[in-house]
């Protein structure tokens, strides 16, 4: 190194001292506004409200109670399957009825504490879990958000985005997007039918409560064509709703459409042989 060198190197280094002890403060300010805040509103479990050590967190009793979805699974519908054979397998039901989509990755089942904390997310305005939802939703889709382009939210029609102020698929999607750096269209789909509660419809009745509901935003279709997309949603219950989207997304941008989900209600045994 040359004296040039290391009085350049010198230099540097005296120009970055007020930086880094600018950043101390800040760091020292950061760390006690969460102490602060951590005492004023100690974290809480978000399944039962019991003490935790972080907020956004599940106490152990809660955590033992979600059911998560791990392989063995279908490759198409991401449900779980009764046994491993060390190849990618298929359910008798996606052999029976192929799904839009070309594959589905679920976090949990649909019940116990995670219908709780789906309950209190969508209806309640609780929103205190969503990073931990939005882990959870990246490691039971990493194969298909591996070689992702896009994540699309399922949308809500106007009205009751007014009624309900917030989007919970957007929510999920763009906490995705975040962890995973994946861009995300919240426009691509939109949602033109006011559609009925699904709660109480038949499998049936949710197919035709869906039926032309959905709309491509055709000036935001170039963005989309060709590319993977990543359908994102809360609860896949009879899988309507994600039929209906992946099926005009595939006939609109004619490239590979996935789903991902937080929860699935239906019972897997019915899924199997």
């Amino acid at each position: 190194m040359t004296v040039s060198e290391a009085d350049s190197g010198g230099e540097i280094a005296e120009q970055a001292l007020p930086q880094a002890a600018a950043a101390s403060p800040l760091r020292f300010g950061a760390a006690w506004l969460r102490r602060v805040t951590d005492f004023l509103l100690p974290p809480v479990c978000i399944g039962c409200r019991r003490p935790v050590d972080a907020h956004g967190r599940l106490c152990g009793t809660c955590w033992a109670k979600i059911d998560f979805i791990g392989p063995p699974i279908c490759d198409r519908l991401g449900i779980p399957l009764p046994f491993d054979t060390g190849e990618t397998m298929l359910s008798a039901a996606a052999i029976a009825d192929p799904p839009a989509y070309d594959r589905a990755r679920i976090a949990a089942r649909y019940s116990g504490t995670m219908r709780e904390l789906v309950h209190s997310f969508k209806y309640r305005d609780r929103h205190e879990g969503l990073s931990q939802f939005a882990a959870w939703m990246v490691q039971a889709g990493a194969d298909i958000l591996n070689d992702a382009d896009l994540l699309v939210p399922v949308p809500l029609h106007r009205s009751k985005l007014r009624s309900r102020r917030y989007n919970q698929a957007a929510l999920l999607a763009g906490n995705i997007g975040k962890i995973t750096g994946i861009p995300v269209d919240y426009g691509l789909l939109r949602r033109v039918k006011r559609t009925k509660a699904q709660v109480r419809l038949t499998a049936d009745q949710r197919r035709r409560n869906v039926s032309g509901a959905f709309r491509v935003d055709e000036k935001r279709l170039p963005s989309a064509a060709g590319k993977h997309v990543v359908i994102v949603d809360d609860v896949i219950t009879t899988g309507a709703t994600v039929e209906a989207c992946a099926r005009l997304l595939r006939k609109a941008a004619k490239g590979q459409v996935d789903v991902l989900a937080l929860a699935r209600a239906v019972d897997p045994a019915g899924f199997v042989t």
